[in-house]
């Protein structure tokens, strides 16, 4: 594991279920318990039926690109290595995540391109979920 020189995620209470998860190289979500509506980000409320009775329930992983952006210009020291593309991506069971393609240029992402999550150990503590070109 080389040295992670980027700003790390900040693991709140309400979403270590995720960040445990990943650490195991496993993508949990949290799913109403009540509807059984999945929900990322994490939060304390269902937003279909206001029911507050969740539970961190594996997923797929697997996925299409729904939008993308490529970075040009940093926004921090730790992002100069630009461009680089952060995409949306909608999840086999609905929910939408944040992220980015890995072994992949920029140019050749595209909307509806199938992925799968991975997984990057940066730190001894911290696993970031990733996505990988199917």
């Amino acid at each position: 594991m080389s040295q992670y020189s980027k700003p790390l995620p900040a693991m709140t209470p309400g979403s270590s279920g995720f960040w445990e998860g990943c650490q195991r190289h496993q993508l949990l979500i949290q799913r109403c318990r009540s509807c059984g509506t999945f929900r990322h980000y994490p939060h304390p409320m269902c937003p279909n039926c206001n029911s507050t009775d969740a539970e961190w329930t594996p997923v797929s992983g697997q996925g299409k690109v729904y939008s993308m952006t490529v970075v040009q210009h940093p926004t921090h020291p730790a992002f100069a290595d630009v461009p680089y593309a952060v995409v949306i991506v909608e999840l086999e069971e609905g929910m939408r995540m944040v992220g980015d393609v890995v072994d992949t240029k920029p140019e050749e992402i595209y909307i509806g391109m199938p992925v799968t999550v991975v997984f990057d150990d940066v730190t001894e503590d911290v696993t970031l979920p990733r996505f990988k070109k199917l």
